[in-house]
């Protein structure tokens, strides 16, 4: 199932790519001979016009090949005979639309389940600062560290890049409609490496690699069932317990079940850092305003948080671990999945248009690189022929596309032998 439902999502991803590109070749009169979903061998293909609209084997990709696209061809309905700013148009409008199709998915999305309000909805009883600071459960928080904060993953997100020290941390946030600003120090905490949503739904948990919870045995998807002799049902109650016994780095006791085998395990948490003890994050559904304000919202933060990751990766705070590609991707599907279809076809239905959304931001901002053989690569050599007012010899430009489509292969190469290795 999950291989099915991955290739419906890249193929979701790339036909809304090449059609972009479609559909602003036909507006300028540009001839299209091929538009095609995926690579290698025709499955499938019929004749429309001028265009012949195939299926092929390769499941990964696809292609609008337009009449004179890469030769000096001076047919009235070839490529490179429009105007250079018709030819931007088509070449940009791939990514364009796949931020589109993220935009429209994120309105579907948070019209169903609401948008992820930064409000404050536990406050952990043994980090003195923050009980001392004022701030109360049902707060939203605005601005942490100098931070805009507008939905919860702002600050995770942030949190993420930056994690929290000894210093002292400046939160603004409204409080009975009121705005307010504390000062909060971060407190040393311990961690078992587990993730969970603190709602009502099932215990089921995410687990951190090298973790303590992950050397002891536990895996992705487990249900905790029980800590130290108390019994758990929801991932509130997981929050509640640790709330009212936080962790200290003594061993402690874990019931969970795996495919309806109940298994035991004890537990040393780790050092994990520092902590504000503040846990926030609630869904909430709003008018159709704030669905339209904060869908874009959504599209500039997983903008954002693309380009972090790839700053993280560039500066050496990511490994090549955290990067993944098809495979991978693959299984981020099986996994949600997983993790969703006990609740219903609703919930998996909204996982996956979630992927969708962040994998289709994703491949909008990868292919904007100004990288040869991407969108973004060919924009650049379009914006030089529009400054000089003539283009770059087409030789010399297929010859840079030519090497930048050999190390894209190359990369693709790596990632594909990175992700065998990782899951594998």
């Amino acid at each position: 199932m999950s291989i099915i439902l991955a290739l419906i999502i890249f193929s979701v991803m790339v036909l809304f790519h090449e059609f972009g590109h479609f559909l602003l070749a036909k507006k300028n009169g540009i001839g299209v001979t091929e538009f095609s979903l995926g690579m290698g061998p025709r499955i499938a293909s019929f004749v429309k016009g001028e265009t012949r609209y195939s299926w092929k084997l390769i499941p990964f990709g696809g292609s609008c090949i337009m009449v004179g696209e890469d030769l000096d061809d001076k047919s009235e309905n070839a490529f490179n005979s429009k105007s250079v700013w018709a030819r931007i148009s088509v070449v940009a409008a791939g990514p364009i639309f796949n931020f589109l199709l993220a935009f429209v998915l994120a309105i579907v999305y948070i019209a169903m389940i609401g948008y992820d309000k930064c409000s404050v909805v536990n406050l952990n009883e043994s980090y003195k600062s923050v009980q001392d600071s004022g701030i109360q459960k049902g707060d939203v928080i605005t601005e942490y560290d100098g931070e805009k904060i507008v939905i919860y993953r702002d600050l995770w997100l942030y949190q993420f890049v930056n994690k929290p020290t000894y210093k002292p941390i400046v939160i603004k946030y409204i409080h009975d409609g009121k705005k307010q600003t504390a000062t909060v120090t971060p407190t040393k905490y311990y961690s078992l490496g587990i993730s969970y949503y603190a709602d009502k739904n099932p215990s089921t948990v995410g687990i951190t690699k090298d973790s303590a919870v992950y050397k002891a045995g536990l895996r992705d998807n487990d249900i905790v069932t029980e800590i130290d002799g108390n019994s758990i049902e929801t991932g509130m109650d997981i929050s509640n317990y640790l709330k009212k016994n936080p962790l200290d780095g003594s061993e402690i006791s874990l019931k969970i079940t795996r495919d309806g085998k109940e298994f035991e395990y004890n537990v040393k948490p780790q050092s994990g850092g520092y902590a504000l003890g503040i846990d926030c994050g609630e869904y909430v559904k709003g008018t159709p305003l704030q669905v339209l304000r904060y869908s874009f919202t959504e599209l500039r933060y997983d903008i954002q948080a693309t380009f972090t990751g790839f700053k993280m990766l560039f500066t050496g705070k990511a490994s090549r671990n955290d990067v993944s590609g098809p495979v991978g991707i693959v299984k981020v599907v099986g996994d949600s999945y997983e993790q969703t279809k006990s609740y219903g076809f609703k919930y998996v239905f909204l996982q996956m248009i979630y992927l969708i959304i962040v994998l289709s931001v994703n491949l909008g901002v990868v292919n904007l690189f100004p990288f040869p053989a991407l969108d973004g690569g060919r924009l650049v050599f379009l914006f030089i022929e529009a400054v000089r007012g003539k283009p770059v010899p087409r030789d010399k430009e297929a010859i840079v596309h030519f090497a930048g489509m050999v190390i894209l292969m190359l990369l693709m190469v790596l990632i594909l032998f990175n992700d065998v290795t990782k899951f594998f």
